[in-house]
């Protein structure tokens, strides 16, 4: 069981990794008073949204090392020698894997095993026999064949993790030298072997349903309460099991119940993958949205001038389709460009980002809601647009979508709930439907 006193730390590389879970603080800020303030929060968990999935692997180097400094003088002043670490990233495996948990293990450790454990069920993704699956049309698919793994940052060529985490670490770490936590053992127990890891060995888990990874967490939790020391990179659904949180305070098709002022809403999509695609063409055949979309090959090689002209547009768009009582989408054109490198594509990513938070700085006062799709865009509303430190995780409006609410001290946005929405999550009718819940008016 975990102790009461255990504080589980998410280090999440987007902010959707606490998709699963409900009632705790997300930080976008890591300096010590911030990161005291999670520890001390009632919550058995917090989140640190470092959104290192949106930069170079240096910087996300850098910045994860940083996080963890600063968290060990967290942890010393509050006085916390009872906690577990999660390296938080993508069920679909995109992510700065091993350079994350590597930078946690060099300020954090030693850890006697790290975990990679990437079964997210709420999105359809499962392991088994060490192989990754991601459901695909009713069928399970070796993520290596879907288009995620040929994402020209996070690429990669395996779905059998062993040979996954051969290919990241550039073989440091041979895919025969992995531990491979297999259904069978997973299900029956595995705390003996658990107790003869040592020397930070790379350990991959299987796990086909919420109960396969219960029983994991609790073995895990034991055997860490006898000094046994652990690292997990994983998606949400791991956390699930860490947590053992009860349901959450508002039901998911209730929580209309946070809607301000009974307006209608603003709708922003920086994501651009195919499920995300799928799911704005429906949105946008639902009543009461009207499409705002943004060329955003107009940004290449600009000045500034274009980025100018299409916010003053935007604004204004939004600004009338507000006043007509409607909800604006604002998405990026869908085509997908081409760059030299993933380096010219990571800060024409940013410039995109940029452009998009100052549309919500501009939003109108008194929308009702704001819904972010797509990971990458999230952690920028919450930190930059909306430039929160802290936010309380509501719970769940979907499958995998969190909604936060702002403090009621926000300087322009009062109470305003935003929904988290991941670009690879639900089905192709998932938007509508959250938007749809949020925009029920209140009985």
């Amino acid at each position: 069981m975990l102790n009461q006193s255990t504080k589980i730390i998410v280090l999440d590389d987007d902010p959707t990794g606490s998709q699963t879970v409900h009632s705790c603080l997300l930080l976008t800020r890591w300096d010590v008073e911030t990161l005291r303030l999670g520890l001390a929060d009632d919550s058995p968990l917090m989140f640190v949204l470092t959104n290192t999935r949106a930069i170079e692997p240096q910087a996300a180097a850098a910045v994860t090392k940083e996080v963890c400094h600063n968290l060990k003088i967290a942890l010393e002043a509050e006085q916390i020698d009872d906690f577990v670490i999660v390296s938080r990233s993508d069920s679909t495996l995109r992510g700065h894997y091993p350079i994350e948990t590597d930078s946690i293990a060099a300020e954090l450790g030693p850890f006697d095993a790290h975990f990679l454990v990437p079964a997210f069920f709420e999105g359809g993704r499962t392991t088994r026999n060490s192989v990754h699956y991601l459901l695909v049309d009713g069928v399970d698919t070796p993520v290596h064949e879907t288009e995620f793994a040929k994402d020209s940052v996070f690429g990669y060529s395996y779905s059998y993790l062993p040979d996954y985490v051969e290919q990241k670490t550039k073989g440091r770490i041979l895919a025969t030298e992995v531990e491979r936590f297999l259904l069978a053992q997973v299900r029956v127990g595995c705390r003996d072997r658990l107790m003869r890891l040592q020397n930070n060995q790379c350990c991959v888990v299987d796990a086909e349903i919420q109960s396969d990874l219960n029983h994991f967490a609790s073995d895990v939790l034991a055997v860490a309460a006898t000094g046994k020391r652990f690292l997990f990179r994983s998606a949400a659904s791991l956390i699930t099991a860490l947590a053992k949180l009860p349901p959450q305070p508002v039901p998911a098709i209730e929580m209309s119940k946070y809607l301000r002022f009974d307006r209608p809403g603003v709708v922003i999509v920086g994501s651009h993958v195919k499920k995300t695609t799928e799911q704005l063409e429906k949105l946008l055949q639902v009543e009461g949205v009207v499409p705002v979309e943004i060329d955003v090959a107009r940004l290449i090689g600009d000045d500034g001038k274009q980025a100018a002209l299409i916010l003053a547009e935007t604004c204004k768009s939004i600004e009338q389709i507000h006043a007509s009582d409607k909800t604006a989408v604002v998405f990026t054109s869908r085509a997908e460009l081409s760059f030299d490198n993933s380096q010219i594509r990571l800060a024409f990513g940013q410039s995109v980002s940029a452009l998009l938070m100052d549309i919500v700085r501009g939003l109108p006062a008194d929308i009702g809601f704001l819904i972010s799709k797509g990971g990458i865009t999230s952690n920028d509303v919450l930190s930059s647009g909306l430039a929160l430190t802290t936010a309380r995780l509501l719970g769940q409006i979907l499958a995998g979508c969190s909604v936060v609410k702002t403090p009621a001290d926000h300087p322009q946005f009062p109470d305003l709930p935003v929904v988290l929405f991941p670009g690879n999550v639900g089905d192709a009718d998932a938007l509508a439907t959250v938007y749809q819940r949020l925009s029920v008016p209140k009985s």
